[in-house]
């Protein structure tokens, strides 16, 4: 299983602000926490706070000079990415993510050839998250395929059916499970699956055990990433 720590997130308060100061403080104690809790990686999202590439590049350095942990650079805009990826200093890392839009497919693809990373994608299109089995394992399998032709071996593909909060969608739970099983019959050796884990239990109660118990459900089907809270210790354990 590989575990993506969710951590050094702009979505978090003190990592926005730490972004945006360039304060390097909180991005190392959360680099060195995760890293300390088995992460294999660090998801580094800078978010709506910014679109300024230097940001995630500095981003990259700071924890880079922290962590000897690879990385998984973050966010929705191709030269942020580039940016990202161009401070990486050799170690493996991911980019996250495209879409199966064409537009995102023909920037970010080469992006992650041409720097030898792994890419993740999301099974979301122009019109947005699917919300059945049957158009997830499309987009997903356009994906994959555009990988493939860009150059990318399955090793290095990541595919991420996207998962909705059980609060409000629980049908789709059971829909993400079974597109899991169907993305690890797309190859063989099939690609990676992975899920933003902390989605599953937004807004509810009982965060830990709603993650950690879809998560041993999502393995059993095939899934062997997430990006996730790697400092849950149940999490960890289950």
């Amino acid at each position: 299983m590989i575990l993506i720590g969710e951590r050094i997130n702009a979505g978090f308060k003190d990592i926005g602000r730490a972004i945006r100061t360039h304060d390097p403080e909180p991005i190392r104690r959360w680099a060195k926490e995760q890293t300390a809790s088995g992460a294999d990686y660090l998801d580094l999202n800078i978010g709506a706070v910014s679109k300024n590439p230097a940001d995630m590049a500095w981003l990259v350095e700071v924890v880079q000079k922290t962590v000897p942990t690879p990385i998984c650079v973050d966010s929705n805009h191709p030269e942020v990415l580039r940016a990202g990826l161009e401070a990486a200093d050799g170690r493996p890392v991911i980019v996250n993510s495209t879409t199966a839009e064409d537009e995102k497919l023909e920037k970010i693809l080469p992006l992650a050839v041409k720097y030898n990373a792994s890419i993740i994608g999301v099974a979301q299109d122009e019109q947005g998250s699917p919300q059945n089995v049957e158009r997830r394992v499309e987009l997903g399998a356009k994906i994959f395929m555009a990988a493939m032709e860009a150059g990318l071996t399955p090793d290095r593909i990541f595919l991420d059916p996207v998962l909705m909060p059980l609060r409000f969608m629980q049908d789709q739970a059971l829909k993400v499970l079974e597109a899991i099983r169907e993305y690890r019959i797309l190859s063989d050796p099939p690609p990676h699956i992975s899920v933003g884990l902390s989605n599953i239990c937004s807004q509810t109660k009982e965060r830990s055990l709603i993650a950690r118990t879809f998560l041993v459900m999502a393995m059993a089907a095939g899934l062997d990433a997430a990006i996730c809270n790697v400092l849950d210790p149940e999490l960890r354990a289950a």
